[in-house]
């Protein structure tokens, strides 16, 4: 068992990139990513089962790094996917897709949601940031790190439950969300000295702006 837990610990490296060495509960993590974020783009339903694994693999990997914003975002994130994953195979008559397959059709946000869900964003954000500003400094000093990102992590986090409830909504605009996410990733990843999960996060970005360009034509074919 001490081995196993070792094997995915953050120490463990199976290659380096750069003089930083990539651990094998990071590449999994990788692995399963790309393919979600890929079937995703590509309007696949599969992408869900996919998505389950990588929360778990997330979670093990953030905790690893004391980054506990993020770390308590994959059970939720895990909660999102089966309800997105419902949704997009149990549409309403109105919502199904024209395909003829009862699969969930690509829609947008009204204004007033768009405002709504900004404003929302801004307020969790804040308040997220102060609570993890204070966790392991005023709060449980001892028993949890320091957050070493507060404000990233916490603008990362309620981006991310966005793109999430826009994704499993089939909102074309939740790759808008999903580009500005992948920003905040790379910076968050550099500071925190990983090599890997940025370049990742960069073709995240590629294929984001590609699925937000697919999902538009999608969007205007439903009109």
């Amino acid at each position: 068992m001490e081995g196993l837990i070792n094997l995915f610990s953050l120490n463990y490296k199976i290659f380096s990139i750069a003089g930083q060495g990539i651990s094998l509960v990071e590449f999994i993590s990788v692995v399963l990513g790309l393919i979600c974020v890929f079937l995703a783009g590509r309007n696949n339903k599969n992408n869900f089962w996919f998505g389950y694994i990588y929360n778990i693999f997330l979670c093990i990997l953030f905790a690893q790094m004391h980054l506990y914003s993020v770390m308590l975002l994959q059970p939720i994130s895990f909660a999102i996917n089966a309800f997105g994953h419902w949704r997009w195979s149990h549409p309403k008559k109105e919502e199904e897709s024209s395909k003829g397959d009862k699969s969930l059709k690509v829609s947008n946000l009204s204004l007033f949601a768009l405002l709504t869900h900004t404003i929302v964003f801004a307020i969790a954000t804040l308040i997220w940031y102060f609570v993890l500003k204070n966790l392991g400094v005023n709060w449980f000093k001892g028993i949890f790190e320091v957050d070493p990102s507060p404000l990233l992590d916490s603008a990362m986090l309620m981006l991310t439950l966005m793109a999430l409830y826009l994704s499993a909504e089939k909102k074309w605009e939740c790759w808008i969300v999903w580009i500005f996410v992948n920003i905040f990733n790379m910076v968050l990843y550099i500071k925190n000295g990983l090599i890997f999960m940025p370049i990742v996060s960069f073709i995240y970005l590629v294929n984001g702006i590609w699925a937000l360009y697919s999902w538009y034509l999608s969007y205007k074919k439903e009109q």
